[in-house]
């Protein structure tokens, strides 16, 4: 199983019997045309345990942060209060890797002056005689 998402909440780290384990939950979206032409947005979520002895990478599992997970799938049901069947859809995670975050997608004020300055920088470049080239 492989999804793309954006972290729920910030990850909770436990040992259980004496192994690490991070749980996270992820929201993979996806964007489609139904049959009469309707843009159409379904979420999907995706509760995450990875059993890993490396827990470094908790302190960068937080809200919004978007991720790649591989990992087995496994659905477990449950009953609920009316009396039906829930389920939910879980992945025993063997790899995540980090892709970002909603404060870098937005831009934050701090890349946003790193931006500007490398924006400067490009401009200035451009601006300079043309007549200098090495060949």
């Amino acid at each position: 199983m492989q999804v793309i998402g954006h972290l729920g909440r910030d990850c909770v780290t436990n040992t259980v019997s004496g192994k690490n384990v991070i749980n996270f939950s992820v929201a993979h979206t996806e964007k489609f045309k139904d049959s009469q032409g309707n843009l159409v947005e379904r979420t999907t979520w995706v509760e995450c345990a990875y059993w890993t002895e490396r827990t470094a990478i908790a302190q960068y599992l937080r809200k919004g942060t978007q991720v790649y997970v591989e990992g087995t799938p496994e659905v477990k049901t449950y009953p609920k209060n009316d009396g039906t069947t829930g389920a939910n859809l879980n992945c025993r995670v063997f790899s995540v890797q980090l892709l970002g975050s909603k404060s870098e997608n937005s831009g934050s004020a701090p890349s946003q002056q790193n931006n500007s300055n490398r924006e400067q920088t490009v401009s200035q470049d451009i601006s300079e005689p043309v007549d200098d080239l090495p060949f």
